[in-house]
C-alpha cells in the first residue's frame, strides 16, 4: 500500500482516468442494466476501456465498482454476487494498469441515516464487503466517489480502517447555489466535508462530477486556500450533457478543457482525470498539460 504515497511523492501530480459510466453506455450497456455485472458477462469490455485510460496516460485508473457495495447491488438482487463483483472489477484493472496504480471505485448507496432508510451498522457492513472484495482483487488504494452525505462517508471511512494503512480517497460532489456557494446535497459546505476528512484522517480529499471543468474552478481553489497541505483530487465532468441528434453530447471536448487543467496544477492539484462525459481523449490532453507543467518547475 506504500505505493501510493510513493508514487504520488515522486510523481507529485498524478493523471487519473476519465469516465466509466458513458464509456460504458457507449459499449452497448443499457439504462436499467447493471454495470458491476458487465465484470462477469463482458470482461474484455471493461478490460479495454480501463486499458484505454492507461494508454492515454493515465498513472491512476479506477474500476468498475461504483454501485458495487451489497446495498446497492440489491437494487439488481445481486447482493449475493457482491465480493464476486468487487474482486473481479479489482482483478480486470489490474491488469490493465500493469506497473501503475488502481484505485478502487466506492459510491454511495442512496440510502440516508438522517432519514433511518439504513443504519451505520448495516452501511459499515455493506461497504466492508466491498472494500474487502477490492483490496483482494490486487487495488492500491480505495476512492470513495461522488459523495455528498458526510454521514455516509464516516460510515464507508470505518469500513475502509478495518483494513490498516489502506490509502484513502474521498470525493465528494458540489453545486453552486443561488448566490454562488458551493454546497453538497446535504447542505454541506466545502469547509464542512474538508474538516471532518481532516478530522476521520482521510489522505486525500477530492471534487468530482459537477457541471465542468471550467465551473469546478473556484471550488478548487476554495479548498486549497482552506488546507496548503492536503492532497487534492479532481475529477470534474466534461462540462453539461445535451441531447444532439438523439445522442449524448458533453459540452467540454478534449480541447476545451487545456486552459481549465493547467489553472487547476497553478493552484496546487495532486490528482487530476475526469469523470462524466470524460474519455480517453480527455486524459490525453491532461497527460501532455501535467507534463508540460512539471517540465516547466
Amino acid at each position: 500500500m506504500k505505493k501510493f504515497f510513493e508514487r504520488l511523492t515522486e510523481k507529485r501530480i498524478l493523471v487519473s482516468d476519465g469516465a466509466w459510466g458513458t464509456e460504458l453506455f457507449k459499449c452497448g450497456l443499457r439504462a436499467g442494466e447493471c454495470p458491476e455485472l458487465w465484470n462477469e458477462q463482458n470482461k474484455e469490455e471493461v478490460f479495454a476501456l480501463a486499458k484505454s485510460y492507461i494508454d492515454a496516460g493515465s498513472d491512476i485508473i479506477s474500476t468498475n465498482s461504483f454501485g458495487g457495495s451489497p446495498v446497492k447491488l440489491s437494487h439488481y438482487n445481486l447482493q449475493s454476487k457482491a465480493y464476486e463483483l468487487n474482486k473481479t472489477a479489482a482483478e480486470i484493472s489490474r491488469q490493465a494498469a500493469g506497473d501503475k496504480l488502481v484505485m478502487g471505485s466506492v459510491g454511495p448507496t442512496g440510502k440516508f441515516l438522517m432519514s433511518g432508510d439504513i443504519s451505520s451498522e448495516e452501511l459499515i457492513e455493506s461497504f466492508s464487503i466491498q472494500v474487502n472484495a477490492l483490496l483482494d482483487g490486487g487495488v492500491d488504494a480505495i476512492l470513495l466517489e461522488t459523495f455528498y452525505d458526510i454521514d455516509e462517508v464516516e460510515c464507508a471511512v470505518k469500513a475502509v480502517r478495518n483494513f490498516p494503512e489502506v490509502p484513502l480517497i474521498c470525493s465528494f460532489t458540489y453545486d453552486r447555489n443561488a448566490i454562488g456557494e458551493y454546497r453538497t446535497m446535504m447542505g454541506s459546505t466545502p469547509k464542512d466535508v474538508l474538516k471532518a476528512m481532516i478530522t476521520l484522517g482521510v489522505d486525500v480529499i477530492g471534487v468530482n462530477c459537477g457541471s465542468g471543468y471550467h465551473n469546478m474552478i473556484d471550488l478548487v481553489k476554495e479548498l486549497r486556500d482552506y488546507s496548503h497541505n492536503i492532497p487534492i483530487l479532481v475529477q470534474p465532468n466534461a462540462g453539461l450533457p445535451e441531447t444532439i441528434e438523439g445522442k449524448i453530447v458533453y459540452s467540454e471536448t478534449p480541447e476545451v478543457i487545456s486552459d481549465s487543467v493547467k489553472r487547476f496544477l497553478s493552484i496546487g492539484v495532486n490528482i487530476i482525470g475526469g469523470c462524466c462525459g470524460t474519455t480517453p481523449e480527455h486524459i490525453k490532453i491532461i497527460r501532455n498539460t501535467v507534463d508540460k507543467f512539471l517540465s516547466n518547475q
